[in-house]
């Protein structure tokens, strides 16, 4: 039996193969990330291995550069293996030189494939990678949009620092027209009193009219804001206002393309407590095979929401937190699913209000539900059932 190692890069990537012994067949090879180069990895494969020797290869799932090479390779039909790099890492730690080289790492991979004690990463089905990508997508352009409002906030609070008491929302649709139009105190004053009510009877449907535009001109009139480069920061309001209205239709553009993919799975996530069309399809993005995770522990620890434990002899640390590996985009939608279904659902908010009573703080008993949340997915999933609220487990 032969092992093939590949260590990924975003360029170019090495291959090495070792037999059982462990020991090396000749030296790694680099090849690009392309067509040329993954040719030249099978004219590799065909000139190392003697005919009809059986192989697998393994690769490291490092960012999402490890993809095309993973398509192209299950396309030839080879045997593939894809771990975390957390346990290459863990081999290296035992050698007494721990090298990272290129030309070390994918001999380091064929051994953890040798050793055959690893934990696969698998390629999810097209529908949970499409699911997975536009969810993903969804909360990146979320994340610029909030960066494009901290800037308008940033603006505001040197120009008109009264505006944010004017508006209950300051970028709901009234207050986006107006900033777009009239961005600061100088603008507003200027305008006549007809013209502003006009804007904002149109922007409103009719809530805003004449009062807001003369409570706004008042405002403006009173504001102690500074006065210099005044056209500039209204030109940088008007631009970041229009970037956030392009990038809020970006994502409801998103969002029906999200309600379409989880029509089609038709999948009982939304049916567990916090959980929506946004949540559910960041969680089945990111969990892909609920079958993968034998327990819901090991869902938990792919999270990142399993404590740390500071150990050593008879001591043991009080203070232990989350260890925030795994997935970032999971550990942040079950999060915040934990904080709605601590407000609304019966059984997680009395385990909630437990953790409390027992001197736990907001952050520490949240984490503990978004745990609680993982093992009630974990089971939901499994069962491929609605989710009911069982009172005989609330504490």
């Amino acid at each position: 039996m032969y092992y093939l190692g590949i260590d990924i890069g975003k360029n170019n990537h090495e291959a090495g193969f070792i037999q059982d012994d462990g020991s090396h067949v000749g030296k790694s090879v680099r090849f690009s990330n392309s067509r040329e180069g993954f040719e030249r990895l099978i004219h590799l494969i065909e000139e190392r291995l003697p005919q009809e020797e059986s192989f697998c290869i393994g690769m490291e799932a490092t960012g999402h550069y490890w993809l095309a090479l993973y398509s192209f390779l299950h396309e030839q039909g080879y045997i593939l293996h894809v771990i975390n790099p957390i346990q290459s890492d863990s081999l290296r730690n035992f050698h007494i030189r721990q090298q990272k080289t290129d030309s070390v790492d994918c001999f380091l991979i064929a051994e953890v494939i040798r050793f055959g004690k690893f934990t696969e990463t698998h390629l999810a089905d097209e529908d949970i990678l499409v699911l997975r990508n536009l969810a993903r997508f969804r909360e990146s352009l979320k994340d610029s949009c909030a960066d494009y409002k901290r800037q308008v906030i940033t603006i505001l609070d040197q120009v008109f620092p009264e505006y944010d008491k004017l508006f209950s929302n300051l970028f709901g649709e009234s207050s986006k027209a107006f900033l777009k139009t009239y961005g600061t105190p100088e603008q507003t004053v200027d305008v006549n009193t007809r013209s502003l009510a006009t804007l904002l009877r149109k922007a409103s449907r009719g809530r805003h009219s004449t009062d807001k535009a003369r409570e706004l001109k008042e405002a403006a009139s009173r504001s102690v804001g500074m006065t210099l480069c005044s056209d500039a920061f209204a030109f940088q309001i008007k631009i970041l206002i229009e970037q956030i209205e392009f990038t809020e239709g970006q994502i409801n553009e998103i969002e029906k393309k999200i309600d379409v993919q989880l029509k089609k799975l038709n999948s009982v996530i939304q049916t567990i407590p916090g959980v929506g069309p946004a949540t559910g399809a960041i969680i089945l993005g990111e969990i892909g095979d609920i079958n993968r995770f034998s327990t819901p522990k090991k869902l938990v620890a792919f999270a990142g929401i399993d404590p740390t434990m500071n150990q050593s002899g008879n001591f043991t640390g009080k203070h232990n937190r989350l260890s925030k590996k795994g997935s970032p985009y999971l550990r942040r939608a079950v999060w915040m699913a934990a904080v709605v279904a601590t407000r609304h659902d019966p059984v997680f908010k009395a385990f909630y209000e437990k953790k409390r009573s027992e001197g736990k703080s907001h952050g520490t008993a949240i984490g503990a539900a978004s745990r609680k949340l993982l093992y009630t997915i974990h089971a939901v999933l499994k069962a491929n059932k609605p989710y009911e609220v069982r009172l005989d487990t609330i504490p």
